[in-house]
């Protein structure tokens, strides 16, 4: 594979559907108070700003900036899957619709993590997970849910745009093609290939053939492939060598999914990009060019948000604090950190660092992913958590339970609240201290506010992209280390 390109990086603006104003990291444990405030009646308003794209103004974004600080730095923008899923329905114009909508996303693709790891993640003795109680079996090959942003970007030559989901815990990269004998809508035209002239076909017998799980042969020539995702989506066809533009920056001889048989919850999408650590992600492919490296802000609250996602070894950013990334060759897809433990309004929550750790038979540990929403922890670590905050938060009237949360307050009538800071302690010392609107989230649009994190019924954690927003996060795949700040986006 080839890159062509004016600048040494390159950078994707997102897009999503809420603000992310006035927040802050810090890295250690004197930099922010135990307790901070909770503005009530600004996150109540952003419920009701959310304004979908018209279908007009979903092709207006594939636009390329360039900003006047780093002139090499080409930006193409990203939505969250809300700003896109509106247009065909009014379920979308409702915050609690929305929001129930992503939770039962969201208890999919927990499932469908837990289905790829060794005995679901747990450890001997641990609860097992009940995967019946979360709808769609896998039909096969590969389950990791279908994301929650979109990056808008050109494939094949000429660059035909294309709404494609990124998801850091996949590893592929796929469109919808021409002649589609089953396909989901999607926003823009099917990909044809016959329209491409860098289209080229992968053999049966080539070494990236074999790298593809539940690959096989069409009629002995073309590499087939086959992808399934834990709310039932899938997509099958052959495997192909394609062009896929950033902007000005040219990736020449991605092998991507050419999908002619697809089933899907993409809303609008035409296929994924997968950022995942296997060899077949877009970042694996990139290989040596970027040293696997890429960084990321995802802000999502506010119609006019933005942040930005950065491939290439310019990326990794001065004065951010790094820790360990970790690996497990039974789940080679996933970004693993170390976490050592949790705390709560300046108290560290008894739990033994032991919950949290990755074994050498790859059960356990702690994954971050853009994909899942909500931060799971193993039972007996999140009753821990949520009881500290509880602890903390007599002083707010409580609400019953909302979906897969059941810590919740009745906030109406609030201007602001204040509540205890949450933070998390990395392996190696580096404290990351979440904004209060990263973890008391409003689900509806009269003053419900939940506690934004949940049990994951295994060994397994995972850090979610509500936990995520706004803080400045990369991933330096050469060196083994992630990062969190210095910037807030």
């Amino acid at each position: 594979m080839s890159l062509a390109s004016p600048a040494p990086m390159l950078t994707i603006l997102l897009l999503l559907s809420l603000c992310s104003t006035g927040i802050g990291i810090a890295m250690a444990a004197a930099s922010y108070p135990d307790f901070q405030l909770l503005n009530v009646k600004q996150s109540l308003l952003e419920t009701k700003m959310f304004h979908p794209l018209k279908p007009s103004e979903s092709h207006q974004l594939s636009n390329v900036t360039q900003t006047g600080d780093h002139p090499e730095k080409w930006k193409l923008k990203l939505l969250h899957r809300d700003r896109l899923s509106s247009n065909a329905t009014s379920t979308f114009h409702h915050h609690r619709r929305r929001f129930l909508s992503r939770m039962e996303r969201d208890v999919k693709r927990v499932a469908a993590i837990l289905r790829r790891l060794p005995d679901g993640g747990n450890r001997q003795g641990d609860a097992s997970y009940e995967v019946k109680d979360f709808g769609s079996d896998v039909v096969s090959g590969m389950a990791q849910g279908s994301g929650e942003y979109f990056v808008r970007i050109g494939v094949g030559s000429p660059p035909r745009s294309q709404y494609m989901v990124i998801d850091s815990g996949s590893d592929i990269v796929w469109v919808q093609c021409q002649p589609c004998n089953q396909c989901y809508r999607q926003s823009d035209p099917v990909f044809n290939p016959a329209d491409s002239a860098s289209f080229a076909g992968v053999s049966c017998g080539s070494s990236v053939c074999e790298r593809i799980e539940n690959s096989g042969c069409n009629a002995g020539r073309s590499c087939r492939y086959e992808v399934s995702y834990g709310d039932g989506s899938y997509t099958k066809g052959t495997l192909a060598f394609e062009t896929l533009t950033f902007g000005r920056t040219v990736v020449k001889n991605v092998a991507i999914g050419c999908g002619h048989i697809n089933r899907g919850m993409f809303i609008g999408a035409a296929g994924l990009l997968g950022l995942g650590g296997g060899s077949m992600s877009l970042v694996g492919q990139l290989g040596g060019q970027t040293g696997g490296a890429f960084s990321y802000c995802l802000v999502s609250r506010g119609t006019d948000a933005s942040g930005s996602l950065v491939f290439g070894r310019g990326a990794m950013p001065v004065g951010a604090s790094w820790v360990p990334l970790l690996r497990n060759p039974r789940a080679p897809s996933f970004y693993y950190v170390g976490l050592s433990g949790l705390r709560v309004g300046g108290i560290q929550v008894p739990i033994s660092e032991d919950i949290f750790r990755l074994t050498e038979l790859g059960y356990g540990g702690v994954v971050m992913d853009t994909g899942t929403a909500v931060t799971r922890f193993p039972t007996s670590a999140y009753n821990a958590f949520r009881d500290a905050f509880v602890t903390q938060t007599t002083n707010l009237p409580r609400s019953s339970r909302v979906s897969i949360f059941d810590t919740c307050y009745n906030l109406s009538g609030f201007i602001s609240v204040r509540v205890p800071t949450v933070s998390f302690y990395f392996s190696g010392g580096p404290i990351l201290t979440l904004p209060a609107r990263n973890f008391l989230i409003p689900v509806d649009d009269i003053g419900t506010f939940c506690f934004a994190f949940a049990a994951s019924g295994s060994g397994l954690s995972i850090i979610g992209n509500i936990q995520q927003e706004g803080i400045q996060i990369s991933f330096d795949g050469a060196n083994g280390f992630v990062g969190f700040g210095p910037n807030v986006c």
